[in-house]
């Protein structure tokens, strides 16, 4: 079987939002407009404690108020990559935090916050 690579004319996104600390304090409107979403990764190898990071479709979010559109579970000690390849509409904007529960009324802030990155376009 033969093994084909092509080059892409476009990028699958053109913007990486990075948090090196993310936490119960949400981010608000992270790219300043609205766009698609192909690709989270968590970096949580250094920590000990399971995190979950919420991104809502909005330009102002609350931690424990503000639901959100989009939760991302990564266990203790390791790192985690979630793929859109054809991406997730957010019409208002993009708007995250880190907490150290999956419920929506969770404001815990992980004792050491991990890293995420997400792309968009």
């Amino acid at each position: 079987m033969a093994v084909t690579v092509t080059n892409q004319s476009n990028p699958l996104g053109n913007k990486l939002v990075q948090d090196n600390s993310c936490t119960a304090t949400a981010q608000d409107n992270t790219t300043g407009a609205s766009g698609t979403l192909y690709m989270v990764e968590i970096d949580n190898s250094s920590f000990s404690t399971i995190v979950y990071f919420k991104l809502a479709n909005a330009t102002d979010a609350t931690a424990g108020t503000t639901a959100a559109d989009m939760v991302f579970m990564c266990p203790a000690s390791s790192k985690r990559s979630y793929v859109f390849p054809e991406g997730i509409a957010f019409s208002a904007g993009f708007s995250h935090w880190c907490v150290t529960g999956a419920a929506e009324a969770n404001t815990t802030s992980p004792s050491t916050p991990p890293t995420v990155r997400y792309v968009t376009s």
